[in-house]
């Protein structure tokens, strides 16, 4: 029987480190990164930033040259969108595309990511009604934009936010409209979320919160504006940016457990015991120490995506190298850099260590007398210090931490018997 070797359906972060991870280790059958965009496999992080405001350009958006793929003996396939799979009990199977095209595999990993959660709201379909998740997104948004004046973003995550703060440099009178009660709410804590409002509307971008999308409006097709809590306000561009959803549809057609995500343990293996997911298309057992038992989680980060990739790696080399990290995460707002390190949930009190500075913040969240995360913006020995003290299991008392004048790298070292 021909050697198939394996297939990696999705050439995301996820799978273009799988891929690479797994030749530095060794692995000799042949290795297939399958994408269903007609482009070579590129990181995303950029398009809401750099690649938006013309300070990169496409090219430097790709992950690696060509040289680089022959070399490593990975076969990259673009432009295939895989609509079923077929799978024996030994993990080999075939995917299916909807061009017509079968791709057998011995062992199959799924890097499938998510995709933009879509606008329910009237109107939602006319032209100007932009997201930005992929390449032709973002081509899309950057074409429109020299001929757009007004823009309302719908969203303040993490995309949402960028994205304003991008428009605003390029001169756009830009609204930026979250139905919560303060902006990424899911990801940093009430007075960080205070501290990138007050920011951003000091900027001069106009912020609304507990703000309701009633409908886009357009004339002949083509949008005009958003009425927003009874309100019109003008738009040449609506961009949307309300989260993402698993791609979890291929899973459920094998058959695979699925809740939030593609349901995986520490090693990045599916419920069938050999099929591998990776990256914001999993759920996966809270890695941090200490956590809660059986709690689960799913991640939409680089970093992630990196370090859980190295572990499916292992496991498809027949090592069990649990996955264990520290999540952190970023986000580049015009000239906020937001750094986070570890997961806020469950915290019960806050020190606030921001310097005496302006664009300066800095906030230590514990649960108990615990430290398990740190918002850092525009401060990065703090984000640093505190992601390693994670790391390493080392406690950064509340009392020691609250005094901003004493850096937090003394205080690690005070009460660092860890040795490592």
């Amino acid at each position: 029987m021909p050697e198939h070797g394996l297939l990696i359906v999705g050439s995301s972060q996820a799978g273009v480190q799988l891929a690479g991870s797994l030749r530095a280790l060794g692995y000799e059958p042949p290795i297939t990164l399958l994408g269903d965009e007609d482009h070579r496999p590129y990181q995303r992080p950029a398009l809401s930033k750099e690649f938006l405001q013309d300070k990169i350009t496409k090219e430097s958006l790709i992950y690696r040259s060509q040289e680089y793929w022959d070399e490593h003996r990975i076969e990259v396939v673009k432009g295939e969108h895989i609509e079923r799979i077929t799978k024996r009990d030994d993990g080999s199977g075939v995917a299916h595309s909807v061009t017509g095209r079968d791709f057998h595999f011995d062992r199959l990993a799924l890097t499938v990511g998510a995709r933009a959660r879509r606008l329910d709201a009237p109107g939602s379909e006319l032209d100007g009604v932009l997201y930005l998740r992929k390449a032709d997104d973002a081509l899309e948004l950057k074409a429109r934009t020299p001929a757009a004046s007004r823009v309302v973003v719908i969203g303040g995550g993490f995309i949402g936010i960028e994205a304003a703060a991008s428009l605003h440099t390029l001169g756009k009178h830009v609204t930026l409209v979250e139905r919560g009660p303060r902006l990424v709410r899911r990801a940093v804590g009430e007075e960080t979320a205070d501290f990138i409002l007050q920011h951003h509307v000091a900027q001069g971008i106009d912020v609304r919160v507990n703000a309701a999308v009633d409908e886009i409006v357009g004339e002949a097709g083509q949008v005009t504006g958003v009425r927003v809590s009874g309100e019109v306000i003008p738009a040449d561009i609506v961009l949307v940016g309300i989260g993402v959803i698993p791609n979890t549809g291929l899973a459920e057609q094998m058959g695979l457990a699925v809740n939030d995500g593609i349901v995986v343990d520490r090693f990045a293996t599916a419920s069938d015991g050999v099929t591998l997911a990776v990256g914001d298309c999993s759920n996966l057992p809270n890695p941090i120490p200490q956590s809660p038992a059986g709690e689960r989680v799913r991640f939409e980060s680089v970093n992630h995506a990196i370090e859980q990739a190295k572990v499916a790696a292992y496991a498809i080399m027949g090592r069990q190298e649990e996955y264990a990290g520290i999540p952190w995460f970023w986000s580049n707002q015009g000239d906020l850099k937001l750094q986070i390190a570890g997961l806020f949930t469950g915290y019960d009190s806050v020190v606030d260590r921001s310097p005496d500075a302006p664009g300066k913040f800095s906030v230590l969240y514990y649960r108990g007398d615990r430290l398990i995360a740190a918002d850092c913006i525009n401060v990065p020995l703090d984000f640093m210090t505190v992601r390693q003290a994670l790391a390493k299991g080392v406690n950064l008392p509340a009392a020691d931490a609250a005094d901003p004048s004493i850096p937090l790298k003394t205080i690690l070292t005070a009460h660092d018997d860890t040795g490592k």
